[in-house]
């Protein structure tokens, strides 16, 4: 195996493991109910989905660090920008799962009326993180590594379109969702967030199976182990 097909199989991977997430909700349903916020109840679902949480925040990492070295050969400044915002999504991932077992520490406390406050304070700054980061994110994810994979052809062109409808109605959802026109977890909500899932679902399909196409950036890397390691660009690269 090629050491590009290798980081194609290593990239499509990690994107499909991303989907390790689908569980949380039911994970967390008790958690973040705010009438239940104090009182009895099972947290080991919330601990198991602060682990899911964790693989996801490390995989959304590492997707861009296994693709930066082939598609900054395209744009180096758009890549950078695709690894940076990963990055961040990381970041607002591990910071909700800080906030859901800061709510496990607050119903251990057992019934009072400022355990309740709190644990509601809790729930909401979960809910805006989420929304700002796996709510909103993906989108500009999209919008950095989508133009990358459709002017090189690494992968079909359908591909990042799809991404480019499913960022323009994560948007749509994410504004509606923050001027109140419906609520986050909605059938509206719903509907509009599975674009880019699918968009994120076919990308890992697609480099696990396919790999990359041929395409003028990577011209240099069949013949080159290390894809970082500095070979020049191509005069292909804005194809």
């Amino acid at each position: 195996m090629s050491p590009l097909r290798k980081t194609a199989l290593t990239a499509g991977l990690l994107h499909l493991l991303t989907f390790v997430s689908i569980p949380i909700l039911g994970l967390y349903a008790t958690v973040l109910d705010p009438e239940s916020v104090v009182g009895p109840g099972s947290e080991t679902g919330v601990a198991w989905g602060g682990v899911l949480e964790m693989v996801v925040a490390l995989a959304c990492i590492g997707t861009a660090v296994v693709l930066y070295p082939v598609v900054k050969r395209q744009n180096e400044a758009l890549a950078l920008g695709f690894a940076g915002v990963r990055v961040l999504e990381a970041a607002t991932i591990i910071g909700g799962i800080v906030l859901m077992m800061s709510l496990v520490t607050v119903r251990q406390a057992g019934p009072d009326p400022e355990a309740q406050a709190t644990g509601e304070a809790l729930i909401a700054l979960h809910d805006w993180t989420f929304l700002t980061g796996q709510g909103f994110l993906p989108a500009v994810n999209a919008l950095l590594l989508g133009p990358l994979l459709y002017q090189s052809r690494l992968v079909p062109r359908v591909l990042p379109v799809l991404g480019f409808v499913g960022a323009l109605l994560l948007t749509v959802t994410f504004v509606a969702t923050m001027f109140g026109f419906w609520a986050q977890v909605s059938p509206a909500s719903a509907l509009l967030t599975m674009p880019i899932a699918l968009w994120e679902l076919s990308l890992g399909i697609w480099l696990v199976v396919r790999g990359f196409r041929p395409s003028p950036i990577t011209g240099g890397l069949a013949a080159d182990p290390s894809p970082g390691s500095g070979v020049p660009l191509h005069s292909g690269q804005s194809r």
